[in-house]
């Protein structure tokens, strides 16, 4: 089930730190400082004063401090009391410390610079630590905020700076996962000014004409849905209220856990086939909501045991091949299910007919005596069809090595498509069988095409053999036709292995044909073509089927056409992709009401700043219509509003 739903994933919500970026923090030497007397050292301590600098680190932020602090000392000047770790939801650590000369107690704490400013009550302070976190955020560094705790008092150190650079393939990484009809947005519990930065680098975004790069839709958390506080589930009607909030949007930036469960149940709610990436435990719940839960390398037991899929390498780029090998395994179970319809078909409903409509007897040849009658409804030997089937069977089993293209959109099963193409297949075998057997049972008459051809007046015990020829030949055929979907059977080259078991069965069925002994079975004439003359019929069976075969290829194609011309039975459903690339003029318009930021609760300076990042980003330009670029599909009501920076 997980291979399938894979196969059929159109959207993947993919966490960024760890998955697409190296989650190696490389501290900065730009230190912003907000107390006298501090510096980018004594920070660090402080900041090793918030984890257990005993133990290994937890994290990779406390792999950062640890590593650059000098907490050799510490033993020395502080004992750590209390520790509170870290919570996503809290998004900080702290230390409770004893000064061990004084013996005073303090408090030190590190995490997300919004949350410890609301510690701390010095409106300088706020607006100076905003404004430098949005000029870093605008370069894509990263900010872990330092505060300490006197009296009861909190007071800000600093800001430590660092940067956690994308993966070198997942640019690459998510241009592939765009080639094969999967759409990439970026779930993160960093600054959205970060978000925007990993977004650009990463050019995850809408791409308008007039600018270089790409414009990121960012959503932050104030429009997202939240839990109902006392019965913790989710909203009603999802898709309907915030379905045109959350699905514009490239990536979500300063979420919770809570938030990343109800984006992937609205975008479910929406027909997304949707997975998520995920390594915490704070990431189990959205990871059991979807449809795919992969748990990346690395992740903890919870999250492995709520997941579907379970990576063992690091980044994006195995789930992008991870999607391949499973639309690679759908492709083989689809042909294989095309392929047992038809012969299936093939096989009953010309057996079907023969039976009720072919009376040999009435072909019979007079000067034949008694001992040589017809009967009176046509028939196979058991035997005949017991080996058709297991030479077959044993074809079928190929098929699980066969060489496929993986589709380059989301795999879903679409039954009636399949039981038409099938069909198709199975409608030209059986007519080319009746045909045949029809050809065979008037080929006493002198004005048929197996007497004109020297090939005429068989015996009834050859007539039954050159069916089982036929039958086995075609087969094996309608596998090739079966296996290469829209495309003509020339079009992909099978497996050396299928390649193999299907020239060994037609082989076997070939000789079989030829050198059966003539004999009585299930008290019917068989005689082996080889046996009696015309020595060239079976040669005649095979040309026959190989005519029959690229005729039933080209019908088989036909079909496909047509199917997708007219969109019957949903064919195409898979393929459409929504549009919506914003204009321009609207980009501008939106950035100048930053709605996701709150920045209608900070000062001028800091939207100031805002502008002044982006801009320097952004080129001038006159304003031309936006290109269109195509997005995975999403219901009618589902209508875009228009897309913008800094949604």
């Amino acid at each position: 089930a997980s291979i399938e739903d894979m196969a059929g994933m159109n959207m993947l919500c993919s966490d960024k730190t760890g998955t697409l970026t190296m989650n190696k923090m490389m501290i900065q030497e730009e230190t912003p400082v907000y107390k006298a007397g501090e510096t980018q050292q004594s920070i660090l301590r402080y900041a090793a004063m918030a984890a257990k600098w005993h133990e290994p680190p937890r994290d990779a932020l406390d792999i950062m401090v640890l590593g650059q602090a000098d907490i050799d000392s510490l033993d020395d000047i502080v004992e750590l009391t209390d520790f509170m770790p870290f919570d996503p939801i809290v998004k900080r650590t702290e230390g409770t410390l004893r000064d061990k000369k004084t013996g005073k107690i303090f408090k030190t704490s590190k995490g997300a610079p919004h949350v410890l400013l609301k510690l701390t009550n010095d409106p300088k302070v706020h607006h100076q630590c905003e404004a430098d976190v949005i000029a870093l955020g605008s370069r894509g560094i990263r900010a872990l905020a330092v505060a300490i705790e006197l009296d009861g008092v909190w007071q800000m150190l600093g800001l430590l700076t660092f940067l956690d650079p994308p993966r070198v393939d997942t640019k690459e990484t998510i241009h592939r996962a765009i080639s094969y009809g999967v759409e990439v947005k970026m779930i993160t519990g960093d600054h959205l000014l970060i978000a925007m930065e990993t977004a650009r680098m990463l050019e995850l975004g809408d791409r308008v004409f007039g600018r270089e790069g790409v414009m990121p839709v960012i959503r932050g958390p104030e429009g997202l849905p939240m839990l109902d506080p006392v019965t913790k589930k989710a909203p009603p009607d999802l898709a309907e209220k915030y379905g045109d909030y959350i699905r514009p949007g490239h990536g979500f930036a300063q979420v919770f856990p809570e938030h990343k469960f109800l984006i992937v149940q609205c975008l479910r709610e929406m027909g997304f086939k949707t997975g998520m990436t995920g390594d915490g435990v704070n990431d189990a719940p959205a990871l059991k909501r979807a449809d795919v839960g992969i748990a990346v390398a690395g992740a903890t037991d919870a999250a492995r045991a709520a997941s579907d899929i379970v990576l063992t390498q690091e980044g994006l780029s195995t789930i992008i091949e991870g999607i391949i090998v499973s639309r690679c395994i759908f492709q083989r179970m689809q042909n294989f299910i095309v392929y047992r319809i038809s012969a299936t078909l093939q096989l009953l409903v010309f057996f079907f007919i023969a039976v009720l409509s072919f009376h040999p007897n009435e072909f019979q040849p007079s000067n034949l005596d008694d001992s040589e009658a017809w009967p009176d409804f046509f028939k196979l030997p058991v035997l005949m069809l017991m080996l058709i089937t297991l030479l077959n069977d044993g074809t079928l089993i190929s098929i699980g090595y066969d060489n496929v293209k993986p589709s380059k959109y989301p795999n879903v099963w679409n039954l009636p498509v399949l039981f038409t193409v099938s069909s198709v297949l199975a409608g030209v075998a059986l007519a080319s069988s009746l045909i045949i057997l029809y050809m065979c049972l008037n080929s006493w008459d002198h004005g048929s095409l197996l007497y004109r051809m020297n090939i005429g007046e068989l015996s009834y015990g050859q007539i039954t053999t050159v069916m089982y020829l036929k039958v086995s030949i075609s087969d094996f055929l309608t596998l090739f036709s079966a296996r290469t979907n829209d495309g003509f059977f020339w079009s992909s080259m099978p497996s050396p292995i299928l390649l193999g078991a299907a020239g060994l069965s037609l082989t076997l069925s070939t000789i079989l044909a030829c050198a059966w002994p003539t004999s009585d079975v299930d008290n019917q004439s068989v005689v082996g073509l080889a046996n009696r003359n015309p020595k060239t019929l079976a040669l005649f069976v095979w040309i026959y089927c190989l005519l029959w075969w690229f005729v039933q290829d080209f019908f088989k194609v036909v079909v496909y056409w047509y199917l997708k011309r007219y969109n019957i039975f949903g064919i195409n459903d898979s393929l459409k992709l929504s549009e919506g690339f914003s204009d321009p003029n609207t980009i501008h318009d939106d950035l100048s009401r930053p709605l996701l930021l709150g920045l209608e609760e900070v000062g001028p300076a800091v939207r100031n700043a805002l502008h002044q990042s982006h801009h320097a980003h952004m080129p001038q330009s006159s304003s031309r219509p936006g290109s269109r670029q195509p997005s995975v599909d999403r219901p009618p009501s589902m209508h875009r509003v228009p897309t913008g920076g800094y949604h």
